[in-house]
């Protein structure tokens, strides 16, 4: 039996997931679909490890959060990934760590599909490790987008006539069961993600992204009638500007007040009240900040940089 690949696949775009398909045999595996058609059974992940807690009473079960910058990726580990237990219990968080694991379902009612992932390998890198990753994930996600919208184009989408223009057979399989269950799909949400991801780790050079991205935007219009009627919510991505100036402008301060303990967070919204940002902005930011794994918060009232 061949080895699965290892996806790389921002959270968004994993947890949007709803669709599994279950291995019929001991040893066949599981997946699950994505709306792009990842057909995913293992992944490679890497983000900032945020919090690592017992599930149980004997600590030998774990669950564990790895952000990145779309969401966040819940992982469990237990006695039969042992070593990468062991590590979790002993890493101090926050840190930036590469995980690369099994697709992990509970479907507590028809419907109702809960992600996770059982990691296989867990360590720790650095925040370059982390940037790459992030430009590859965007990499691969332009892929799947561009896969499925030529798939859109075909009168019957089908795996052969995918895979004869040059994508993978995975992922020809997972387009095509993808446009099955989910529809035609607006791919709007996720050049957007891969265009924030990009400005995540180089917010000096948004202008240069926004420009760059554009196109492909105007493509994804012209694409599906969907999202020509959907994507035509320029005030949407006016909005979605301001939080992320404020939140350069909430990280500086914070980085400025900060000492050994953190910075307090009083202290933090008077400053940025002086900055021009009301206080519903600042505690915005700092929402999305922590979600991102830029800030975290060792005691109440206080935040610090990772």
């Amino acid at each position: 039996m061949k080895r699965e690949p290892a996806w790389r696949v921002f959270a968004a775009e994993y947890n949007d997931a709803t669709i599994e398909i279950k291995g019929t045999g001991e040893k066949t595996p599981s997946y699950i679909v994505t709306p792009l058609g990842g057909k995913i059974n293992r992944v490679y992940i890497t983000g900032v490890l945020t919090d690592v807690e017992n599930v149980t009473e004997g600590g030998d079960y774990l669950r564990a959060h790895v952000s990145d910058p779309t969401g966040v990726f819940t992982i469990y580990s237990g006695q039969y990934q042992q070593e990468a237990t062991t590590y979790l219990q002993q890493i101090e968080v926050p840190a930036f760590v590469a995980v690369i694991g099994k697709v992990r379902t509970y479907e507590p009612e028809p419907g109702t599909l809960f992600l996770s992932v059982r990691p296989e390998v867990v360590h720790e890198v650095s925040a370059e490790a982390r940037d790459r990753w992030i430009i590859e994930t965007c990499q691969q996600t332009k892929q799947r987008i561009q896969a499925i919208t030529e798939a859109m184009k075909m009168v019957q989408p089908n795996v052969y006539d995918l895979h004869k223009v040059g994508y993978s057979k995975d992922l020809s399989e997972g387009v095509v069961t993808a446009l099955k269950q989910y529809g035609a799909l607006d791919t709007t949400k996720y050049i957007t993600l891969i265009r924030e991801s990009l400005q995540y780790i180089a917010p000096t050079t948004k202008e240069t992204f926004e420009e760059a991205r554009a196109q492909e935007t105007v493509e994804a219009k012209e694409q599906t009638k969907p999202a020509a009627k959907k994507t035509k919510q320029k005030p949407a991505t006016s909005k979605k500007e301001e939080p992320k100036d404020a939140e350069t402008i909430v990280l500086n301060i914070i980085k400025n007040l900060e000492s050994d303990e953190g910075a307090p967070w009083d202290a933090i919204i008077d400053e940025c009240k002086n900055q021009g940002l009301s206080e519903s902005a600042v505690e915005e930011a700092l929402t999305a900040l922590m979600d991102k794994g830029f800030i975290f918060e060792p005691v109440l009232g206080t935040i610090k940089t990772t």
